[in-house]
């Protein structure tokens, strides 16, 4: 017969009874192995869709047990996981500290674990190498809801999942903890970890101490090599990523050697954690960025030379990792743990339903991330996976920082602890993310947002309002920034070139440090600052819209903060209009090498102007005091602004000027002493220093000057 009622376990000793309209009972009495006892009806409440009693039980209840509730005249239903699981008493009760999830390999004995506390039975499937189920086996329940299967001998390569039963249904799931799969993640995969065991070495780094001695520049695995004149042979590969030597048809240098020519210090890559949306079989056939996560753990084999080898993935991509290093580069992984690909198949849905999302007071799963799921890292075996996947991915592959996707999702309380956790390993590793406020129910003050920012020291934060005062709202296509006419307050300019940081109580600041603030104009989302200028500016010449580009560039790498540069921009990338690239494929994700090749002249400006950066101290200011002694506002005008700088342990005075007018300025300033221009125009160089009178000048429209006091040391 078709249930009269359904029952939910709400709390632990809370239950949900939801009838047909009309249903009536005056008792309900819970059933489990030992016996029966009468539930305290609290309250009830009658519509016209159901009839809903609130029940309430003497004792706790066991997840691990099977219950029924029946009513007055003996009607019998199973008592179903309801809210409970998203409840704090839950977690108290359920959360496991081990260190043992997943599949731990030994030639004698590979001991497989998963959570699933609201199974009530689990089984583990092995499958041949076929992927056909070849056995199945219970598992044991441990205490807080392990589950555990010891298999004896020898099984490397044993691909297999998960059963479990969780409200007399069965759902199968890849082991979440897995850090090997079949192609295109079907299977989890037992490897032996000592045949992907791989020596991190960091000698080849140079020192790096402070979050502002950064230049980050962010790219994509297969974007960065694809295209046809790259000059590497194992193109949109991790081999490939890192091939030395290679040239385009002019002999300029083109990948790896290109980012060691540049001068950058930390390569942001994007998303390298097993993904949905390219068919391991055929990748050439599919393209996406990669934010469609699937298993965290685990390398994506479309990057991978033999994505049906199960150490390949992870092979490569640690030697890619290593290749960086030696080349003196630091790497930065973007990480996605705000959301999964397809919250009904995942693997947390399956094992724990309802356990790792966050829900709306309706029941529905919440969206802030805008793909239809939201991670609710503040429960504590979500901030548990969350932190133990990062301290896995740096320990294993040696990388240096962190980037952390629509990072407002998250709360504040996991991202501390991942800060905590990973100053264990390497107090260096940055940690950067989007601070977002997106629409997740979990209260404001607990989110990683920028309003949170004082309360995450050490984590930095894509400066939004830097990337719109510069160059307009990534909203709004034909919306002005600074470089491309708009006018922008005095004040504004004063606090955005200090790092966005707070001078005083009349200019509250969004960060307490200059390291906090991650300055950019352009990256992987939205339209290219190229294509953007099309839009505001598409009236002008290209010479006027390049000089603009190469502006807000200059602005990026002179102002206090951490530089972040959108790999291809220092020659004018463009994506041919397209706002949302993530599966638009190669001709229009493709870093173009030829494009590179006609644009030396800026990309030599670039390459300079971070050598600027580099030599001089004040350019890189860590702390807000720093700010206050080390960088004086000199006002600005018309179309032009300026600022002056000097750091304690450097001589120079450092005058910074941008004219981001269309005329030519002519500027007076009473600033003694002998000072020369290291940057004029299109001119940035250290070898041929040009004596400027300050009491009379002139700079050209759309160009920056930098002028210093004393010469310095030669720079190569």
């Amino acid at each position: 017969m078709k249930p009269l009622f359904k029952a939910y376990l709400d709390e632990l000793n809370k239950l949900t009874v939801l009838a047909k309209p009309g249903f009536q009972s005056s008792q309900f009495n819970l059933i489990h192995d030992s016996g029966r006892e009468t539930l305290n009806i609290e309250h009830v409440e009658a519509t016209d869709e159901y009839t809903k009693y609130v029940c309430r039980s003497h004792d706790f209840l066991k997840l691990e047990k099977e219950y029924h509730i029946e009513d007055e005249v003996g009607y019998r239903f199973p008592l179903f996981i309801g809210a409970v699981i998203r409840t704090e008493a839950f977690d108290e009760r359920y959360s496991y500290d081990g260190t043992d999830l997943g599949n731990v390999y030994d030639k004698n004995e590979t001991i497989y674990k998963v959570w699933a506390p609201s199974a009530t039975r689990a089984e583990i499937v092995f499958y041949n190498e076929n992927q056909l189920v070849s056995s199945k086996h219970s598992m044991k329940r441990e205490d807080r809801g392990v589950w555990v299967y010891y298999q004896k001998g020898d099984h490397e390569g044993q691909r297999y999942t998960y059963l479990v039963c969780i409200n007399q249904q069965w759902h199968e799931a890849v082991d979440p903890y897995v850090r090997s799969v079949t192609v295109n993640g079907h299977l989890g995969v037992v490897i032996d970890p000592q045949k992907v065991n791989q020596p991190i070495n960091k000698s080849y780094l140079p020192h790096f101490k402070h979050y502002t001695d950064a230049v980050i520049y962010e790219t994509h695995i297969r974007d960065f090599t694809i295209h046809k004149k790259s000059g590497v042979k194992q193109k949109g590969k991790y081999l490939g990523f890192v091939e030395e030597g290679t040239t385009d048809q002019k002999g300029k240098v083109t990948g790896i050697d290109y980012l060691v020519h540049l001068g950058v210090t930390h390569i942001q890559i994007m998303p390298v954690h097993d993904f949905e949306g390219v068919d391991e079989y055929s990748p050439s056939s599919e393209y996406n960025w990669g934010y469609n996560p699937v298993h965290f753990n685990v390398p994506d084999g479309s990057y991978a030379s033999d994505p049906i080898n199960p150490y390949t993935r992870i092979k490569e991509l640690k030697e890619m990792v290593a290749l960086l290093h030696k080349k003196g580069l630091r790497v930065i992984f973007d990480v996605v743990y705000n959301h999964v690909f397809k919250r009904e198949t995942s693997s947390f849905s399956n094992l724990v339903p309802g356990y790792y999302f966050r829900y709306n007071t309706d029941g529905m799963p919440s969206n802030g991330t805008g793909v239809g799921n939201d991670i609710a890292s503040e429960r504590k075996m979500v901030r548990k996976f969350i932190v133990d996947s990062v301290v896995y991915w740096i320990k294993e592959f040696g990388i240096d920082g962190i980037r952390f996707d629509l990072m407002g999702i998250l709360d504040i309380d996991t991202m501390k602890e991942i800060r905590r956790a990973v100053d264990v390993i390497d107090d260096s590793i940055l940690i950067l993310g989007e601070g977002w406020e997106l629409n997740t129910p979990l209260q404001k003050e607990k989110k990683a947002t920028l309003s949170n920012a004082s309360q995450l020291q050490r984590i930095a934060f894509f400066n939004d309002q830097f990337r719109d005062i510069i160059k307009g709202s990534n909203f709004e296509l034909e919306n002005r920034g600074l470089i491309s006419g708009e006018k922008i307050s005095e004040n504004s300019l004063m606090q955005l070139f200090a790092g966005t940081v707070t001078f005083n109580d009349e200019f509250p600041g969004l960060f307490e440090t200059p390291s906090q603030s991650v300055n950019y104009i352009e990256c992987h989302d939205n339209h290219t600052l190229w294509d953007k200028l099309l839009a505001t500016n598409g009236q002008e010449s290209e010479t006027t819209r390049r000089k603009r580009q190469r502006l807000g560039i200059t602005m990026i790498i002179l102002s206090q903060g951490i530089p972040f540069l959108h790999s291809g921009m220092e020659f004018f990338r463009t994506k041919f209009g397209d706002e949302n690239s993530y599966k638009s494929g190669d001709i229009i994700n493709q870093l173009d090498w030829e494009r590179r090749s006609c644009n030396e002249q800026n990309i030599q400006y670039v390459r300079n102007i971070l050598k600027l950066r580099k030599k001089f101290k004040a350019f890189r200011l860590q702390t807000q005091a720093q700010v206050t002694q080390c960088y004086q506002w000199m006002g600005s005008g018309e179309g032009y602004c300026m600022y002056l700088l000097h750091h304690f342990e450097q001589p120079e005075k450092i005058l910074v000027i941008f004219n981001f007018s269309n005329d030519v300025t002519q500027l007076s300033l009473g600033l003694e002493g002998t000072w020369k221009t290291i940057v004029k125009g299109e001119i940035a160089t250290f070898k041929q220093r040009e004596h400027i009178n300050l009491h009379y000048f002139e700079i050209e429209p759309l160009s920056t000057i930098v002028a210093i006091q004393e010469v310095s040391d030669k720079i190569d």
